[in-house]
């Protein structure tokens, strides 16, 4: 069976995908927020495109490359609590899907978000809770794997 990086075009595609949702996430004004003191910017979607081809079946990439997955989550940590945000973001996520992709992988990659969004939020309270050495949780068409 085809993985999810695979069916979305690989590298490629998932480019095309980070590049629909920075387009819509810098652009709506509740989510535009978090990225607008730069410290989630990723201009041109090569490290949040690394880290979902390593979580969907693709290269290890983000791990070996951009700093796995403990510095992933301290990125996203130490923000508190947001459900309203977090739900806008995982709207603004599916249109940037309805962008690039249809049918079961448009199905699975929004399903996909909204676990990995939670993933990310684990932590509300401080960077420091985010433990050393996490990997980088893998996802196939069934959900989370391991």
């Amino acid at each position: 069976m085809m993985t999810i990086f695979e069916a979305a075009g690989g590298m490629a595609g998932l480019l095309g995908l980070a590049h629909a949702w920075h387009r819509r996430a810098y652009a709506d004004e509740v989510v535009g927020h978090a990225f607008a003191h730069g410290d989630l910017l990723d201009p041109d979607g090569a490290k949040v495109a690394a880290y979902w081809a390593e979580a969907l079946g693709g290269p290890a990439e983000y791990s070996r490359l951009m700093g796995g997955e403990s510095y992933a989550l301290r990125r996203h940590a130490g923000n508190g609590v947001h459900p309203d945000f977090d739900a806008r973001g995982e709207a603004v996520f599916d249109a940037a899907v309805d962008d690039c992709f249809e049918g079961e992988l448009a199905v699975t990659l929004k399903a996909y978000f909204r676990w990995a969004n939670r993933h990310m939020t684990a932590y509300p309270h401080a960077v420091e809770d985010v433990p050393d050495g996490l990997t980088v949780p893998h996802w196939d068409w069934g959900g989370p794997v391991g």
